[in-house]
């Protein structure tokens, strides 16, 4: 009898956990991604999958509209000051975040600080940088933390290269810098985070005067501020929720900001939905928050977006009705799909460039000598690609093909530069200049000691039969053109993403959609010390253009230095391989799905798909 009790206790509890992992009923519209979320924290997205959703669960200033226009979003509307440099935008007073609590305009201030945290480690902290101050600020607060981890008190004056009127009063008020406390110690830490707020709100130019009012003083004019302010990134989020998770860390002075917050139950959100689920490679469900300011702009109660890594699967799922929509239709099939005139496949000419990344660190991973360091190595594999062949025996998709980075003819009023054609003899040529030639007539080319070019490290993401097959007729066309050995290695997306933060590759694919409309969503990627610079590429000549263009007024001229920098970057440097303007194909049936756009920007907002069922 004794033993009655514990299997009786022991049942319950299964049934307990089976229920508690009960799926629930099939959400109103059902995305298939081939990969999971990796963050719901806007300030540290950058993956499409990821800026999606955001759009759902966080309202920006302002959203964009089918055409490509931006509209008033969770500001009613803003000024423009005459010279071009103030911003002030004023928030809805209906707003609330899903917790019922009021969005004020210091939400945004606090999201945007964290933005310009060195420590937040964001991909696009360099959206903010063309705010008065906020270079400044953040590179005082980079210093201040390397000073902090030697024992010294944090640096007074901003970097020198800065030139904003709120570096200047950060100068001026060196003599006030409190002195730091004993190394080590959270009233250390705490010293040097009171000097970083009050630095912060002295220096920078970004305010909230009252619940309703947000202004930015911009340190020069932006041609694109207002498409800036549609991007994730520049969204709010909800203070109290946020610092539950956020730390001072004694040892350095840092702000540790655990992603706690963005899990199912702790994330509170100001758009048209709030997250109820978040199972890691299972489901992530969405349903309407009942606080937005406005249903109608959910017309779906509920969203669950399901992880499926195998194209075939996910065609399947969507084919049996399990899913809705496939964003990205990636099965080895897909052009014979895309030949065979069905309705529900959708070729979309996207803002978008496909390309494959050199590594141009100095050293590999380990300490290696890296070739890719020499400019004429990468000419010489740029040179080596033949990009119709890849487009029509590759992808069969018969996309664009590209040798520049900004889409041809995307941007009214900008020239793209010429770009490197398919040119094998002069591959062979620049591979020669830098000391690699075939001395021995075995077909692969050494160095002047015999030695043979390292065999080429070619990383791809493995969840995409695209990339494969792209990397694997690269390594026949460099084999064949240059005699360099090459071997692919694929990886899933997370280890991938890794590989490729730390520099752990010699090429890697990747791809780049526009994230506004001007050529600089482009030719910031390759700026020294940019979150999304994943080659480690460096060079003060085409940083100095970018921050020429960034100070000239006239829009024609700002667009021919541009051009330069671009053709410095395409023609010259060739840090990146352009291959192709990305075609991308949405997989779903039009009779029953709809509100979903067709603009190359690609800007879903899943609160505006209907579904019939």
């Amino acid at each position: 009898m004794r033993l009655i009790a514990p299997v009786v206790l022991l049942a319950l509890a299964l049934v307990a956990v089976v229920a508690l992992d009960r799926p629930r009923p099939r959400a109103d519209f059902v995305v298939a991604n081939s990969v999971d979320a990796f963050t719901l924290d806007p300030q540290r997205m950058s993956y499409q999958h990821d800026i999606r959703f955001a759009r759902a669960l966080y309202e920006m200033l302002v959203e964009v509209a089918d055409d490509g226009s931006l509209v008033p979003a969770a500001a009613s509307n803003w000024e423009q000051s005459a010279d071009g440099l103030t911003w002030t935008f004023h928030l809805r007073p209906e707003s609330r975040w899903s917790n019922g609590d009021p969005v004020r305009a210091s939400d945004f201030v606090y999201a945007w600080r964290r933005l310009l945290l060195p420590e937040s480690a964001a991909d696009y902290t360099g959206f903010l940088f063309s705010v008065d101050g906020a270079e400044a600020f953040f590179e005082w607060r980079a210093n201040a933390l390397a000073a902090y981890a030697r024992g010294e008190r944090a640096p007074a004056e901003a970097s020198p290269s800065v030139s904003s009127s709120s570096a200047a009063a950060a100068v001026g008020s060196s003599s006030a810098a409190p002195p730091v406390a004993s190394p080590g110690t959270r009233e250390a830490a705490e010293a040097l985070w009171r000097e970083t707020l009050e630095r912060f709100d002295r220096t920078v130019g970004i305010s909230a005067p009252d619940d309703h009012t947000l202004v930015v003083r911009l340190a020069r004019p932006v041609h694109f501020w207002l498409d800036l302010c549609a991007f994730p990134a520049l969204g709010p989020v909800h203070p109290p929720t946020v610092e539950r998770y956020t730390s001072l860390d004694p040892a350095t002075g840092r702000l540790v900001q655990k992603p706690g917050w963005t899990k199912a139950g702790e994330l509170v959100s100001n758009g048209p939905y709030q997250l109820v689920e978040w199972r890691y490679k299972r489901n992530l469900r969405i349903e309407r928050n009942p606080h937005f300011r406005d249903q109608s702009m959910a017309i779906s109660d509920s969203i669950d977006s399901i992880p499926i890594e195998s194209p075939t699967t996910a065609v399947l799922s969507y084919e049996s009705g399990a899913a809705d929509w496939l964003p990205d239709l990636l099965v080895d099939y897909r052009a014979e799909m895309v030949e065979s005139g069905r309705k529900d496949v959708h070729a979309i000419p996207a803002f978008g460039t496909d390309f494959f990344s050199f590594n141009c660190r100095p050293a590999l991973s380990g300490g290696r000598p890296n070739p890719f360091a020499d400019a004429r190595v990468r000419r010489a594999f740029a040179l080596a690609v033949d990009r119709q062949l890849l487009v029509d025996r590759v992808t069969r998709l018969h996309e664009p093909v590209s040798n520049v980075l900004v889409p041809r003819g995307s941007i009214p009023g900008y020239e793209s530069p010429a770009g490197l054609p398919f040119d094998p003899s002069r591959a062979r040529e620049e591979l020669a200049a830098a000391g690699w030639s075939d001395r021995n007539g075995d077909g692969f080319v050494e160095d002047s000691d015999g030695r043979p070019f390292p065999t080429v490290d070619l990383l791809f993401s493995s969840t995409s039969p695209r990339y494969r097959d792209l990397s694997l007729a690269l390594r026949d066309l460099w084999r064949t053109h240059l005699g360099v050995n090459v071997e692919t290695r694929g990886k899933d997306s997370k280890l991938y993403k890794e590989d490729l933060k730390v520099g752990n590759f010699m090429v890697a694919r990747g791809g780049w959609y526009g994230d506004y409309h001007d050529p600089t969503t482009w030719l910031e990627l390759s700026r020294t010390g940019d979150g999304n610079n994943d080659r480690g590429y460096s060079n003060p000549r085409f940083d100095a253009l970018l921050s020429q263009a960034a100070n000239e007024r006239d829009p024609a001229k700002r667009f021919t230095i541009l051009t330069e920098a671009e053709r410095m970057l395409c023609d010259e440097e060739v840090p990146i391989l352009p291959l192709c303007t990305f075609l991308t194909l949405y997989l779903y049936d039009p009779e029953r799905v709809s509100g979903l756009s067709h603009h190359p920007g690609l800007d879903q907002y899943l609160g505006r798909v209907r579904v019939r069922q």
